[in-house]
């Protein structure tokens, strides 16, 4: 995420004096609760959806997760690199390529 996202998502926030209400459950919680409005969007359907709703709920997940980084003082692509090596080492191409099923069943 660029700079000046950070620095705007950050300010909305301290603006309003929410700092308060983000407690790492809280945030989990808010999390939640937009990824479900997320997927709300293609209740009905895989294919006829609105992409402006998609979008407005995708950047709430992905501000709530924003506000929880920092809430715990994660660093995004510290996490996401760790579990990327997790996930290689769960999911080897050879055994995994082509296929959806769980790593405990290849």
């Amino acid at each position: 995420m660029r700079q000046e996202t950070l620095d705007r998502i950050r300010k909305f926030t301290e603006d309003r004096d929410w700092e308060q209400y983000h407690t790492p459950s809280n945030l989990a919680k808010s999390i939640s609760i937009e990824a479900n409005e997320l997927l709300e969007c293609f209740q009905w359907s895989d294919t006829d959806y609105d992409l402006e709703h998609v979008k407005e709920e995708l950047a709430d997940v992905l501000v709530y997760c924003r506000n929880m980084l920092d809430a715990l003082g994660l660093d995004e692509d510290v996490i996401v690199m760790s579990k990327m090596e997790k996930n290689e080492r769960k999911y080897p191409v050879e055994k995994a390529k082509g296929k959806s099923t769980k790593y405990d069943q290849l």
